[in-house]
C-alpha cells in the first residue's frame, strides 16, 4: 500500500457522521474516496463547496467542479455552493469540526508550519491560518520524512501557519497525539517498528508501554 493511502485511510476513521470537515488541498482531499458520500460527513473547501465528493472517474470532469487547489472533484446529493464570505464565515465563525491538513514541519509542541518554503515562490498561505486556528479539531495528514528529513522536530525551522497546537498527526508510520506535556506516540503503521519511528523522528517524544498496530480498513459504511 502506497503511504498516502495509508494516511488517508487513517484519517478517514477520525471523521465522524454529522459532521463539517474542511479537507486540505493535496494529500488530505484524498481522504474523500474511504469516505462512503451516504456517511452523513460534509466536506467543505474554502473556494465554497459545502458537499465535496472524490475525485471523478477521468472523462467525467466538470470544469467548474474543482477544491481550492484546481483540482477536479463531484458534489454529493444536497451539495451547495456559496461565495467566499459564508466559506471563510464557516471557517472563521468555528463551525468546522475538524480540518485535515498537510503539513512541512510540526514542532514538539505541536505547532504546525505548512505553508511556506523559504526560497520558492508561493501565492499566500491561502486559508490555512484561518482552518487551523478556527476549526475544532486539526489533523495533520503527511508523510513522516522529506527525502530522508524527519520533518516532526524540536522546533520548526518554516514559519508556523499558527502558535495554536494541532490535535492529532497522521504519518505512513504512526499516528502522534500532541499534548500539554508534548508529543505522545498512539499508533504504529503496519509492519512498522517503534524504534523505526523513532529514528525517522528528531523530535522528542513518549512511548507508551503498548504502542498499538494502526487500523487503516475502512470506516464503516464507507
Amino acid at each position: 500500500m502506497k503511504p498516502d493511502e495509508i494516511i488517508q485511510r487513517r484519517v478517514a476513521r477520525e471523521l465522524h457522521p454529522g459532521t463539517l470537515v474542511n479537507l486540505g488541498i493535496g494529500l488530505p482531499t484524498g481522504v474523500s474516496q474511504f469516505i462512503s458520500p451516504d456517511a452523513g460527513i460534509l466536506f467543505q473547501s474554502e473556494n465554497g463547496i459545502v458537499g465535496m465528493g472524490a475525485r471523478p472517474p477521468e472523462g467525467m470532469e466538470y470544469a467548474e467542479l474543482t477544491d481550492a487547489g484546481g483540482s477536479f472533484v463531484t458534489a454529493v446529493p444536497g451539495a451547495a455552493t456559496v461565495d467566499s464570505t459564508t466559506s471563510f464565515g464557516l471557517i472563521r465563525g468555528g463551525h468546522l469540526d475538524a480540518t485535515v491538513l498537510g503539513g512541512l514541519e510540526v514542532d514538539e509542541q505541536g505547532r504546525l508550519a505548512n505553508w511556506m518554503v523559504p526560497g520558492k515562490m508561493v501565492p499566500g498561505m491561502g486559508g490555512a491560518m484561518d482552518l487551523v486556528t478556527g476549526a475544532r479539531r486539526v489533523i495533520v495528514a503527511m508523510q513522516h520524512t522529506a527525502r530522508g528529513r524527519p520533518k516532526i522536530v524540536p522546533v520548526c525551522t518554516l514559519p508556523l501557519t499558527s502558535t495554536r497546537r494541532v490535535t492529532l498527526i497522521v504519518t505512513d508510520m504512526a499516528v502522534i497525539e500532541p499534548t500539554l506535556e508534548g508529543l505522545v506516540l498512539r499508533e504504529r503503521a503496519p509492519g512498522v517498528s517503534v524504534a523505526e519511528i523513532l529514528e525517522a523522528t528528531t523530535a522528542r517524544m513518549t512511548v507508551p508501554e503498548d504502542v498499538p498496530e494502526m487500523d487503516i480498513r475502512a470506516p464503516t459504511g464507507a
